[in-house]
């Protein structure tokens, strides 16, 4: 109880997190919502932690979860009067845009390295830049509804499993563990509709 009591804001971003996980399988915009209240509480823990990466990551978390929720609330408002507008999952796509998603990661990497290796006390700059590089292209591909998000999730879900354990936060690597296996599940059910799409069309 007492652990509970001292680590309650982790707890409750575990908790909204998990949340916020059901709905990007669902595909609900409400998704935004939670994760930005998630965000905000994991901005505090993460910055107590000295992750630096991270903290960084969930303020862009905040403003992406702007984005996402207009995005998708916009999108959603116009598909009531014509259908072919929603914002419908789909991949990556041509050679041109996997190139131009790998080379955004490895520079958001090395800027992230840079940064944390030479102006700040971060203990583990090579694997907290590796998470933070992958987490923002990630979540940009969430918000545009590319189905490969899930695939660099759990990426990045692996990782970060090894972060949390190294820096003791516990209830965030529980939380972890279930986004890698919601990571694979919301693949799946993305996979499907995006199926679906195709053969509706």
């Amino acid at each position: 109880m007492d652990y509970l009591i001292e680590n309650w804001v982790e707890f409750a971003a575990v908790i909204l997190s998990i949340v916020y996980l059901y709905f990007s399988v669902r595909e609900k915009s409400a998704l935004w919502i939670f994760g930005f209240i998630s965000s905000a509480l994991y901005t505090w823990v993460f910055f107590h932690s000295k992750l630096y990466a991270e903290v960084s990551i969930q303020i862009y978390y905040l403003a992406v979860s702007v984005y996402g929720w207009i995005h998708w609330q916009l999108l959603d408002s116009t598909t009531k009067k014509n259908s072919s507008e929603k914002l419908k999952i789909s991949t990556i796509g041509s050679s041109k845009d996997k190139f131009v998603y790998f080379f955004a990661t490895v520079v958001i990497y090395f800027l992230y390295l840079i940064i944390l290796k030479f102006f700040t006390d971060s203990p583990i700059p090579y694997l907290d830049s590796v998470i933070g590089a992958l987490s923002i292209i990630a979540t940009w591909m969430l918000a545009k509804k590319k189905i490969e998000n899930w695939l660099v999730f759990i990426a990045v879900d692996f990782f970060a499993i090894f972060l949390y354990i190294y820096k003791e936060l516990y209830p965030t690597v529980i939380l972890f563990l279930i986004y890698t296996i919601m990571a694979i599940v919301g693949y799946n059910e993305w996979n499907r509709k995006l199926k679906k799409q195709e053969n509706d069309f």
